[in-house]
């Protein structure tokens, strides 16, 4: 039986070189690649400043700080998403402030983000976390144009948005990372470039971009990395209480490799997710994704939404069967309202959000990566096929 892995990294002779050659060096945490990483991610989405990091969720929990957000702080953001995008925000004593998706897609639904800031119950209001999911641009336009009238700062969850671009009025197609005030990748080992672990925060605010650097590393000053090499000192001062979020060369290695590969994996992704919907558009059973007019989708998931009403079988059950056949699939997101913790800490509950509830009750998330072979492709189109015809009412 043909099995497809629902990830497997894109890594070659490139991601060797670069890695061998920081471990040859005798100099393997935050250092020169990392720095080289910086300018040439910052340069790849347009950016002025890019600072790397731990993780995603680094970034995030960095973004929200140096915007002074704190305790008894309110900021807007899906439940449809990791808990990492909550959690930096509840790192710092605010509140996350859920809305529901919408109807046609699994981003923040724009129109119930504007009503609520409308209403002027929350007091405490500081700022719009959108997350691009799966590749999927927001509606930027619009959630920048409510900031701007409520004076609300801008951090975008790119975590799954790099390469994606977006329709914006009086700029074009821009790239992820330069439209919100703050923009946070992840270089996690799924995501569409790699470095095993890692993240980057890009901003055009340089006193943002610095307030980063130094909290990031126990906010030591900016150059605390260089304290041993030849040109550096052994003394350091601490200008303010930080946190440990710097990004190893060994892992900016594999960055460097990848993102040379960034527009290349970019295409493949695109072709398989064609692949897919080409095949899958017609079923009465599946709904397929779509990408948002204005926007170039990064496809970092293809999630598929079974019509379950069509089937004998749930999404679960569908699950087990596609794995059966040695297809592995996952599923993005279970709501964030519905995990005990934001109940208890929040008082959310089941039925708060219902659009992103019912996503969640029907969705999976086929493989997409560019190590796919045209094999691979086939066998998953064909399996979730198979398996619809198997299960149709």
């Amino acid at each position: 039986m043909h099995r497809v892995p629902f990830h497997r990294p894109c890594l070659g002779p490139d991601e060797e070189r670069e890695v061998v050659e920081v471990l040859r060096s005798g100099w393997i945490t935050t250092g020169p690649k990392a720095k080289r990483f910086e300018r040439e991610f910052a340069a790849y989405v347009g950016a002025s400043h890019a600072v790397a990091v731990a993780h995603c969720t680094g970034a995030l929990h960095l973004a929200l700080y140096a915007l002074g957000i704190g305790p008894g702080d309110e900021v807007i953001t899906t439940p449809f998403t990791f808990t990492a995008t909550a959690e930096a925000i509840a790192y710092l004593g605010a509140r996350p402030i859920f809305v529901d998706i919408e109807p046609d897609g699994l981003n923040l639904d724009v129109s119930k983000v504007e009503a609520l800031v409308a209403t002027g119950r929350l007091k405490r209001l500081r700022a719009l976390l959108p997350v691009h999911f799966a590749g999927q641009g927001c509606d930027m336009d619009r959630l920048l144009e409510i900031a701007k009238r409520h004076e609300l700062k801008v951090v975008e969850d790119a975590a799954h948005a790099v390469g994606s671009r977006i329709q914006l009025a009086g700029r074009g197609m821009v790239k992820v990372g330069t439209i919100g005030d703050l923009s946070c990748f992840s270089f996690y080992a799924t995501k569409n470039i790699t470095t095993a672990e890692g993240g980057m925060v890009t901003t055009e605010d340089e006193a943002l971009a610095h307030k980063i650097v130094v909290a990031s590393l126990h906010g030591m000053n900016r150059d605390a990395w260089k304290r041993y090499d030849s040109t550096g000192s052994w003394y350091y001062e601490i200008d303010e209480l930080g946190f440990k979020y710097n990004l190893s060369d060994v892992h900016a290695a594999l960055g460097l490799a990848q993102l040379k590969r960034a527009d290349e994996f970019q295409r493949r992704r695109a072709q398989i997710a064609h692949l897919y919907s080409e095949a899958f558009t017609g079923q009465a059973a599946l709904q397929v994704p779509q990408a948002r007019e204005g926007v170039e989708h990064a496809w970092h998931l293809y999630v598929l939404r079974l019509r379950a009403e069509r089937l004998r079988v749930g999404r679960d059950a569908f699950v087990e069967l596609l794995r059966q056949r040695g297809v592995s699939v996952s599923v993005h997101c279970i709501p964030l309202h519905l995990m005990r913790v934001y109940q208890d800490r929040y008082g959310y509950r089941p039925g708060d959000f219902p659009i992103a509830e019912d996503a969640y009750s029907r969705c999976l998330s086929l493989p997409i990566y560019p190590a796919m072979t045209d094999r691979d492709v086939e066998y998953v189109v064909d399996s979730v096929l198979a398996t619809v015809r198997e299960q149709s009412k």
